[in-house]
Protein backbone atom coordinates (compact mmCIF):
# COMPACT_ATOMS: atom_id res chain seq x y z
CA UNK A 1 0.00 0.00 0.00
CA UNK A 2 1.65 3.17 -0.95
CA UNK A 3 1.82 5.75 1.94
CA UNK A 4 0.49 9.39 1.15
CA UNK A 5 4.07 10.49 1.38
CA UNK A 6 5.17 8.52 -1.77
CA UNK A 7 4.38 8.89 -5.26
CA UNK A 8 0.53 8.03 -5.97
CA UNK A 9 0.36 5.06 -8.20
CA UNK A 10 -2.71 5.39 -10.43
CA UNK A 11 -3.06 1.19 -10.18
CA UNK A 12 -2.12 0.85 -6.19
CA UNK A 13 -4.85 3.45 -5.56
CA UNK A 14 -7.60 2.44 -7.79
CA UNK A 15 -6.75 -1.40 -6.08
CA UNK A 16 -7.09 0.90 -3.02
CA UNK A 17 -10.51 2.15 -3.56
CA UNK A 18 -11.78 -0.76 -5.15
CA UNK A 19 -11.09 -3.31 -2.06
CA UNK A 20 -13.20 -1.09 -0.02
CA UNK A 21 -15.99 0.26 -2.20
CA UNK A 22 -18.83 -2.31 -1.37
CA UNK A 23 -18.73 -0.02 2.50
CA UNK A 24 -17.31 3.02 0.86
CA UNK A 25 -20.52 5.44 1.37
CA UNK A 26 -21.64 3.56 4.68
CA UNK A 27 -18.03 4.35 5.86
CA UNK A 28 -17.88 7.84 4.61
CA UNK A 29 -21.28 8.69 6.86
CA UNK A 30 -19.31 7.40 10.26
CA UNK A 31 -15.89 8.60 9.90
CA UNK A 32 -17.58 11.77 9.20
CA UNK A 33 -20.22 11.82 11.96
CA UNK A 34 -22.34 12.53 9.17
CA UNK A 35 -20.78 15.73 7.66
CA UNK A 36 -20.45 14.53 4.41
CA UNK A 37 -23.93 14.23 3.29
CA UNK A 38 -23.99 18.28 4.33
CA UNK A 39 -20.47 18.72 2.19
CA UNK A 40 -22.35 16.94 -1.00
CA UNK A 41 -25.79 18.95 -0.50
CA UNK A 42 -23.15 22.79 -0.33
CA UNK A 43 -21.74 21.23 -3.80
CA UNK A 44 -24.61 20.78 -5.60
CA UNK A 45 -25.87 24.07 -4.36
CA UNK A 46 -22.67 26.34 -5.25
CA UNK A 47 -22.47 24.18 -8.87
CA UNK A 48 -26.02 25.03 -9.88
CA UNK A 49 -26.23 22.54 -12.01
CA UNK A 50 -29.18 23.31 -14.71
CA UNK A 51 -31.93 21.10 -16.50
CA UNK A 52 -29.92 20.66 -19.85
CA UNK A 53 -26.71 20.98 -18.58
CA UNK A 54 -24.02 18.61 -18.97
CA UNK A 55 -22.12 18.27 -15.56
CA UNK A 56 -18.80 15.82 -15.20
CA UNK A 57 -19.06 14.11 -11.38
CA UNK A 58 -15.08 12.96 -11.38
CA UNK A 59 -13.72 10.91 -8.85
CA UNK A 60 -17.60 9.92 -8.04
CA UNK A 61 -17.00 6.67 -7.11
CA UNK A 62 -20.19 5.15 -6.28
CA UNK A 63 -21.94 8.04 -7.86
CA UNK A 64 -23.88 8.99 -5.15
CA UNK A 65 -22.37 12.45 -5.37
CA UNK A 66 -23.98 12.64 -8.95
CA UNK A 67 -27.59 12.08 -8.37
CA UNK A 68 -27.55 15.35 -6.84
CA UNK A 69 -26.77 17.04 -10.37
CA UNK A 70 -29.56 14.18 -11.78
CA UNK A 71 -32.07 15.82 -9.45
CA UNK A 72 -31.86 19.11 -10.79
CA UNK A 73 -32.81 17.98 -14.33
CA UNK A 74 -28.98 18.05 -15.69
CA UNK A 75 -27.38 14.95 -17.11
CA UNK A 76 -24.53 13.75 -15.22
CA UNK A 77 -21.61 11.68 -16.00
CA UNK A 78 -20.16 9.29 -12.67
CA UNK A 79 -16.53 9.45 -13.70
CA UNK A 80 -13.23 7.32 -11.68
CA UNK A 81 -10.86 4.59 -12.48
CA UNK A 82 -11.64 2.06 -9.86
CA UNK A 83 -13.71 -0.29 -11.39
CA UNK A 84 -15.19 -1.70 -8.30
CA UNK A 85 -16.75 1.74 -7.02
CA UNK A 86 -17.89 1.93 -10.31
CA UNK A 87 -19.78 -1.35 -10.64
CA UNK A 88 -20.81 -1.11 -6.65
CA UNK A 89 -22.45 2.37 -7.49
CA UNK A 90 -24.42 1.02 -10.69
CA UNK A 91 -25.57 -2.20 -8.85
CA UNK A 92 -26.92 -0.45 -6.04
CA UNK A 93 -28.48 2.37 -8.31
CA UNK A 94 -29.95 -0.24 -10.58
CA UNK A 95 -31.26 -2.80 -7.89
CA UNK A 96 -34.84 -2.30 -6.00
CA UNK A 97 -35.46 0.67 -4.84
CA UNK A 98 -32.70 1.97 -6.74
CA UNK A 99 -32.26 4.19 -9.91
CA UNK A 100 -32.26 3.75 -12.90
CA UNK A 101 -29.01 4.51 -15.53
CA UNK A 102 -31.17 7.48 -16.92
CA UNK A 103 -31.12 9.26 -13.28
CA UNK A 104 -35.00 8.15 -13.15
CA UNK A 105 -36.60 6.54 -10.13
CA UNK A 106 -37.21 2.12 -10.49
CA UNK A 107 -41.07 1.44 -11.61
CA UNK A 108 -41.66 0.32 -8.26
CA UNK A 109 -40.33 3.52 -6.21
CA UNK A 110 -41.91 6.17 -8.86
CA UNK A 111 -45.37 6.74 -7.19
CA UNK A 112 -45.61 9.74 -4.72
CA UNK A 113 -42.64 11.76 -6.28
CA UNK A 114 -44.25 14.66 -6.42
CA UNK A 115 -41.26 16.19 -8.51
CA UNK A 116 -42.89 18.00 -11.62
CA UNK A 117 -39.11 18.51 -12.81
CA UNK A 118 -37.78 15.20 -15.16
CA UNK A 119 -34.30 13.89 -13.32
CA UNK A 120 -31.23 13.96 -15.97
CA UNK A 121 -29.34 11.13 -17.37
CA UNK A 122 -26.84 9.29 -15.47
CA UNK A 123 -23.95 7.38 -16.51
CA UNK A 124 -21.35 5.54 -15.51
CA UNK A 125 -17.54 5.55 -17.17
CA UNK A 126 -13.99 4.83 -16.12
CA UNK A 127 -11.85 7.07 -16.81
CA UNK A 128 -8.12 8.74 -15.30
CA UNK A 129 -8.19 12.23 -14.53
CA UNK A 130 -4.77 12.76 -16.16
CA UNK A 131 -6.35 11.31 -19.84
CA UNK A 132 -10.01 12.23 -19.37
CA UNK A 133 -12.00 9.99 -22.33
CA UNK A 134 -13.99 12.55 -23.49
CA UNK A 135 -13.66 15.72 -25.82
CA UNK A 136 -12.86 19.25 -25.87
CA UNK A 137 -15.54 21.48 -24.36
CA UNK A 138 -18.24 18.54 -23.69
CA UNK A 139 -18.80 19.79 -20.09
CA UNK A 140 -21.09 22.74 -18.60
CA UNK A 141 -19.29 22.38 -15.05
CA UNK A 142 -17.03 19.80 -13.55
CA UNK A 143 -16.78 18.85 -10.31
CA UNK A 144 -14.23 16.80 -8.16
CA UNK A 145 -14.92 16.15 -4.31
CA UNK A 146 -12.10 14.68 -2.01
CA UNK A 147 -10.73 12.91 -5.23
CA UNK A 148 -7.73 15.33 -6.22
CA UNK A 149 -5.63 15.07 -4.08
CA UNK A 150 -5.47 11.05 -5.27
CA UNK A 151 -4.67 12.31 -8.50
CA UNK A 152 -0.58 11.56 -9.22
CA UNK A 153 -0.26 15.31 -11.15
CA UNK A 154 -3.43 17.02 -9.53
CA UNK A 155 -1.95 20.66 -11.76
CA UNK A 156 -1.63 18.26 -14.25
CA UNK A 157 -5.29 16.86 -13.64
CA UNK A 158 -6.66 20.28 -13.21
CA UNK A 159 -5.63 21.47 -16.95
CA UNK A 160 -7.42 18.05 -18.15
CA UNK A 161 -10.34 18.91 -16.09
CA UNK A 162 -10.62 22.62 -17.84
CA UNK A 163 -9.60 21.03 -21.03
CA UNK A 164 -13.15 19.26 -21.41
CA UNK A 165 -15.27 22.35 -20.14
CA UNK A 166 -16.76 24.88 -22.35
CA UNK A 167 -15.80 28.31 -22.45
CA UNK A 168 -18.00 30.25 -19.56
CA UNK A 169 -17.93 26.32 -17.96
CA UNK A 170 -17.44 26.18 -14.14
CA UNK A 171 -15.12 24.08 -11.92
CA UNK A 172 -15.95 23.03 -8.36
CA UNK A 173 -13.57 21.42 -5.99
CA UNK A 174 -14.29 20.08 -2.85
CA UNK A 175 -11.66 18.94 -0.93
CA UNK A 176 -9.96 18.56 2.82
CA UNK A 177 -8.45 21.87 4.01
CA UNK A 178 -7.23 23.50 6.80
CA UNK A 179 -9.54 24.38 9.96
CA UNK A 180 -9.22 28.38 10.32
CA UNK A 181 -9.22 28.01 14.11
CA UNK A 182 -5.11 26.94 14.68
CA UNK A 183 -6.21 24.52 17.97
CA UNK A 184 -8.86 23.17 16.49
CA UNK A 185 -7.06 22.57 13.33
CA UNK A 186 -4.39 20.53 15.82
CA UNK A 187 -6.78 18.36 17.11
CA UNK A 188 -8.12 17.81 14.01
CA UNK A 189 -5.60 16.71 12.48
CA UNK A 190 -4.56 14.09 15.86
CA UNK A 191 -8.30 12.54 14.94
CA UNK A 192 -6.60 11.68 11.64
CA UNK A 193 -3.59 10.66 12.22
CA UNK A 194 -4.52 8.39 15.27
CA UNK A 195 -8.77 8.49 15.77
CA UNK A 196 -9.88 7.38 12.12
CA UNK A 197 -7.42 4.75 11.44
CA UNK A 198 -8.22 3.70 15.37
CA UNK A 199 -12.23 3.49 13.86
CA UNK A 200 -11.26 2.23 10.08
CA UNK A 201 -9.51 -0.88 11.88
CA UNK A 202 -12.54 -1.89 13.80
CA UNK A 203 -15.28 -1.52 10.96
CA UNK A 204 -13.03 -1.16 7.13
CA UNK A 205 -11.96 -4.67 5.60
CA UNK A 206 -9.01 -2.74 4.38
CA UNK A 207 -8.10 -0.34 7.21
CA UNK A 208 -5.02 0.43 5.76
CA UNK A 209 -6.76 2.31 2.98
CA UNK A 210 -8.06 4.58 5.82
CA UNK A 211 -4.51 5.50 6.86
CA UNK A 212 -3.51 6.46 3.42
CA UNK A 213 -6.28 8.70 2.70
CA UNK A 214 -6.00 10.32 7.15
CA UNK A 215 -1.95 10.86 5.55
CA UNK A 216 -3.07 12.25 2.46
CA UNK A 217 -5.70 14.73 4.05
CA UNK A 218 -3.08 15.91 6.42
CA UNK A 219 -0.20 16.28 3.73
CA UNK A 220 -2.70 18.31 1.24
CA UNK A 221 -2.26 22.00 0.59
CA UNK A 222 -4.30 24.78 2.38
CA UNK A 223 -6.87 26.88 1.24
CA UNK A 224 -4.48 29.40 -0.52
CA UNK A 225 -2.36 27.33 -1.86
CA UNK A 226 -4.96 25.01 -3.71
CA UNK A 227 -5.79 28.31 -4.75
CA UNK A 228 -2.96 29.32 -6.65
CA UNK A 229 -2.35 25.71 -7.92
CA UNK A 230 -6.07 25.84 -9.70
CA UNK A 231 -4.72 29.71 -11.37
CA UNK A 232 -1.79 27.86 -12.67
CA UNK A 233 -3.57 25.56 -14.77
CA UNK A 234 -5.34 28.06 -16.66
CA UNK A 235 -8.91 28.62 -14.53
CA UNK A 236 -9.61 32.11 -13.73
CA UNK A 237 -11.95 33.95 -11.33
CA UNK A 238 -10.71 31.34 -8.66
CA UNK A 239 -12.57 31.47 -5.23
CA UNK A 240 -13.20 29.78 -2.29
CA UNK A 241 -15.93 28.70 0.61
CA UNK A 242 -15.33 27.17 3.85
CA UNK A 243 -17.06 24.69 5.42
CA UNK A 244 -17.14 22.80 8.83
CA UNK A 245 -14.54 25.97 9.74
CA UNK A 246 -12.25 25.09 7.18
CA UNK A 247 -12.12 20.67 7.61
CA UNK A 248 -13.04 21.12 3.94
CA UNK A 249 -13.42 23.83 1.32
CA UNK A 250 -14.93 24.51 -1.85
CA UNK A 251 -13.13 25.93 -4.29
CA UNK A 252 -15.15 27.34 -7.49
CA UNK A 253 -13.64 28.74 -10.81
CA UNK A 254 -14.12 29.45 -14.30
CA UNK A 255 -12.70 28.56 -17.56
CA UNK A 256 -12.00 31.95 -20.11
Amino acid sequence: MPRAELDKRPGDVAAMFDAIAGRYDLLNDLLSMGQVRLWRRAVARITGARPGERVLDLAAGTGTSSLSFTATGADCVACDFSLGMLRAGKSRLDGPGGVRGDGSPREEEQGGSGGDRPPGRLSFVAGDALRLPFRDGAFDAVTISFGLRNVADPGAGLAEMRRVTRPGGRLVVCEFSAITIAPADMLYRRYLLNVLPTIARRTARSPEAYEYLAESIVDWPAQRELAGLIEAAGWSAVRWRNLSLGAVAVHVARRT
